[in-house]
């Protein structure tokens, strides 16, 4: 259990890790906070709201964390969180939980036998107008849902503004970039709300001149069975205007969430109108964050499992595996073996 005072490390320093550094201060504020950069192997002094950096992951382990949120790019996620489980550390991964699926497992098992909790760091199941939707279609809002059409974008140049976007970590597939693991979000509420799909049909790769390696437009398809269900999806990196909704067509009526704007709309068909089911108190954009990094430590503290746990960052992966064999195959692929 953890007390005031105890200790916590964040791996890297990107815009997330600065997030989480802060709202960790904030929900800790007499906790012990280290830093591991990993590009800083000279370590120097800590940035504001840290009390230690680091220069190597040893001295990182030396600090003895209760706890880690990992914040680096993506394909270091799988070899920094199997060290840090095997020292006893609890883990907030940040999504996507790994690039890859090999090993992804090893780790939910390994964190499994250390009873180290482990969260994937999917911040939109804590954003009040998704979690919404998700209990207006658990209880039969609009009736049985026959079909639903996600949609993301945003052009990647001013996803972090002053930055160059050629040297983020969203343009390099070394870093686990590209629009199936950077906006992998859809995914994860998506099998939240349904669970896993039969069947993934995808298409797409690199349609901009944009100066990157991986893909910036995707569209997929995933089909279910039992009750059928085609759920599709958009997932951009070239839209000038942010943009991220979802519509779920039901067999009583339509829900609709707009994800930037945190708002919920519904169509009844027995009421024959439009009504607003959630619309936003504030504009603070950081409280699903923060809700969310709350949530983990007080996991922790219970020993109560995560609402987004190693397994549900584990059936994303499968999906993404599943698009990019059907782009590279021309081809349907099956989803098996990962919570069907």
């Amino acid at each position: 259990m953890t007390e005031p005072g105890q200790r916590y490390l964040i791996v890297c320093l990107g815009s997330i890790g600065r997030r989480h550094l802060s709202n960790l201060r904030r929900l800790k504020p007499q906790s012990c906070i280290g830093v591991w950069r990993m590009k800083n192997s000279a370590g120097g002094n800590p940035p504001e709201g840290a009390d230690y950096q680091f220069a190597t992951l040893d001295q990182a382990l030396e600090f003895a964390p209760v706890a880690a949120v990992v914040a680096g790019p993506a394909s270091t996620h799988l070899s920094v969180a199997r060290l840090l489980a095997e020292a006893g550390v609890h883990l907030f991964v940040e999504k996507p939980l790994a690039d890859h699926l090999d090993g992804v497992a090893d780790l939910i098992t390994l964190c499994r036998v250390r009873g180290v909790t482990l969260m994937t760091g999917y911040n939109l199941r804590f954003l009040p107008s998704l979690k919404a939707a998700k209990a207006c279609l658990d209880g039969g809002g609009i009736g049985r849902v026959l079909a639903v059409r996600a949609e993301v974008g945003q052009y990647l140049p001013d996803w972090r503004p002053g930055g160059d976007y050629r040297r983020s970590v969203s343009a390099q597939a070394t870093l686990g970039g590209g629009a199936l693991l950077e906006l992998s979000h859809e995914m994860d509420y998506l099998c939240w709300f349904f669970g896993m799909p039969k069947r993934v049909i995808a298409r797409g790769g690199r349609f901009s001149d944009l100066e990157i390696d991986v893909e910036d437009l995707v569209e997929l398809v995933m089909e279910y069975n039992a009750p059928p269900l085609l759920v599709s999806v958009h997932l951009d990196m070239l839209q000038r205007a942010a943009h991220r909704t979802c519509r779920f067509i039901g067999s009583d009526g339509t829900l609709v969430w707009d994800g930037i704007a945190d708002r919920l709309d519904c169509y009844r068909a027995d009421h024959g109108r439009w009504e607003t089911l959630h619309r936003p108190n504030t504009n603070n954009r950081n409280q699903m964050y923060l809700e969310g990094l709350g949530h983990f430590l007080n996991c922790i503290e219970a020993g109560t499992p995560p609402l987004v746990n190693g397994a549900d960052g584990l059936r994303t992966l499968a999906i993404i595996t599943a698009a990019r064999h059907s782009i590279a195959e021309d081809c349907g692929i099956e989803v098996i073996g990962h919570g069907n």
